[in-house]
């Protein structure tokens, strides 16, 4: 397979990443929205989810923007 076709598929795998981490993060962020609306105390474990799949669509952001950056000067 090409240099370039490999980064296509490369970068396709990383926006389905992408997608699927944002999914992971709507989901503990509905969380601590219902326990803010309910006035409790979110759970530390949806902190800490949301706070790691965060992270995790930063990075793969990165990672993303770099291969489309290799796309563009090959």
């Amino acid at each position: 397979m090409s240099k370039k076709g490999e980064l296509k598929k490369a970068i396709a795998q990383s926006r389905e990443e992408i997608e699927q981490l944002e999914r992971k993060l709507g989901r503990s962020q509905v969380a601590i929205i219902e326990a803010i609306i309910s006035q409790a105390k979110p759970s530390d474990k949806d902190i800490e989810y949301f706070r790691t799949y965060a992270e995790l669509i930063d990075v793969e952001r990165e990672n993303l923007q770099k291969l489309n950056e290799e796309l563009k000067n090959l």
